[in-house]
């Protein structure tokens, strides 16, 4: 009988059976259970940042206005402010895009009430970042951290006091050189962790695509100061993007990474546009931090996990620790894919063979999972576009062969996707909470800013 149908027809339905046999089964249905695993993740990080936000609102119950600052307001007396310990921020920076200046503003006025240094570290003079964050470093040059308060001045007296003697940025910009031995962003790292002062217990690595919240710098050292035994923190953006298709496949591939620092606490993921570090691990060079990076690195955070695995030190993501990362309104597709691929490139670094070994298995696991998950729609498809075939053209189902399996496949993963956004926009709905609680003087962020048709 299938001579009698269209060749077009004929090749729908043989895939729609062919996408019936025990393999392909197994593939549909490992489809709709990475989606289910997704959207549990998302779930699990949802309740993380929501308990989060639950804390903050409690404080404020209790008559903390500061709860974005720190959960016990006495923390904010300037008995204890002044024995915090001194924190140097190092920004390797390279070019100027469209929300670096308003990123580096809000850095460098955080309202950490201890000693606090900015290290802007460019390769030369040439490099446009550089006059960008030389005019910034003018501006705030001398300016009063009680002028950026926008008003909490009336809430706490005492804790402005704290602040307002910080009248100025302490803030310089840094030329790194040429790298030779390592990539330029390390190396940039490295010339500012030399410069850093001398009684800077920690640093704090931030990628010029970070926007910080007030306390971010507070929350970060307050638990490096509670548990010692921390190697490295971190945090992950919460991509805001712009409309383009390509911020949204950046928004899509950051997604499911953000489960692994959504743990509000210990992880075994590291994030590079936020690292904060023992700044005695570089003086000493321990764990070989310092060698390691300097001798061939390429990617800090992908090395620095590499030592921390192999010496089993511990890295940490608190909750608070999720910044708000506007993408770029020129986020082409093309730029998207060249970002893809130099996350790819970065697998092949490596600075041991168990890290090479772990890294090739971590290559061949993410190419397995996501074609394991695109494949399954590609399939549903197929069936969905054979059932609407024979119901068009009024063919039988004994006549094509067909059955309803390939439909009852093709529904299970509908639901399964379904159930995956909805997870996948309630995690960003909270996150998006979270970061206005965090900044309340900062512009209100919104759920408007997602084209959910687009996602």
């Amino acid at each position: 009988m299938s001579a009698a149908l269209d060749p077009v027809d004929w090749l729908l339905f043989s895939l729609s059976r062919a996408f019936r046999s025990p393999l392909a089964v197994f593939v549909q249905i490992q489809g709709c259970v990475i989606c289910l695993t997704l959207a549990i993740g998302w779930a699990f990080a949802a309740y993380v940042r929501n308990r989060e936000i639950n804390r903050m609102k409690d404080a404020m119950k209790c008559g903390n206005s500061f709860a974005f600052l720190c959960h016990d307001i006495n923390e904010l007396e300037h008995s204890n402010q002044v024995n915090l310990p001194r924190v140097t921020v190092v920004m390797p920076l390279k070019g100027f895009g469209e929300h670096n200046l308003h990123n580096w503003k809000s850095q460098i006025t955080s309202l950490y009430g201890g000693p606090l240094e900015f290290l802007f570290v460019v390769e030369s003079t040439e490099d446009p970042a550089y006059h960008a964050v030389s005019r910034l470093i003018r501006d705030f040059k001398g300016a009063s951290f009680e002028c950026l308060l926008c008003g909490f001045t009336s809430c706490l007296p005492d804790f402005i006091a704290c602040f307002s003697a910080q009248d100025d940025v302490d803030a310089k910009i840094i030329l790194a050189g040429l790298s030779t031995t390592c990539s330029q962003k390390i190396h940039n790292q490295l010339v500012g962790v030399e410069r850093m002062h001398k009684d800077t217990k920690y640093v704090l690595f931030l990628d010029d695509d970070v926007m910080l919240h007030p306390g971010s710098i507070g929350a970060l050292t307050a638990e490096m100061e509670k548990n010692p035994e921390i190697f490295i923190q971190t945090g992950y953006p919460l991509d805001l993007p712009s409309g383009s298709l390509g911020s949204y496949c950046i928004y899509e591939y950051h997604m499911p990474c953000s489960m692994g620092f959504a743990t509000g606490g210990k992880t075994f993921f590291l994030w590079g546009g936020c690292m904060m570090m023992h700044a005695d691990d570089f003086r000493r060079d321990n764990y070989g931090v310092v060698s390691g990076l300097r001798d061939g690195g390429y990617s800090d955070d992908m090395t620095l996990a590499a030592i921390a695995g192999a010496h089993k030190r511990l890295i940490t993501s608190p909750p608070v620790a999720v910044f708000p990362h506007p993408l770029a309104s020129d986020l082409s597709f093309s730029r998207y894919w060249n970002y893809l691929r130099k996350q790819t490139f970065v697998l092949e670094s490596y600075i041991s063979r168990v890290n090479w070994l772990m890294n090739r298995g971590l290559f061949s696991f993410h190419c397995y999972l996501s074609w394991g998950f695109v494949a399954p729609y590609f399939m549903a498809a197929v069936h969905i576009a054979a059932a609407l075939q024979i119901y068009i053209k009024g063919y039988s189902y004994e006549e094509t062969t067909c059955t309803t399996s390939g439909l009852l496949l093709a529904s299970c993963l509908a639901i399964c996707t379904l159930t995956e956004l909805l997870s996948m926009w309630n995690l960003t709905r909270i996150e998006v909470q979270l970061c206005n609680m965090l900044s309340p003087e900062a512009p209100k962020l919104s759920l408007d800013y997602y084209n959910w048709s687009l996602v």
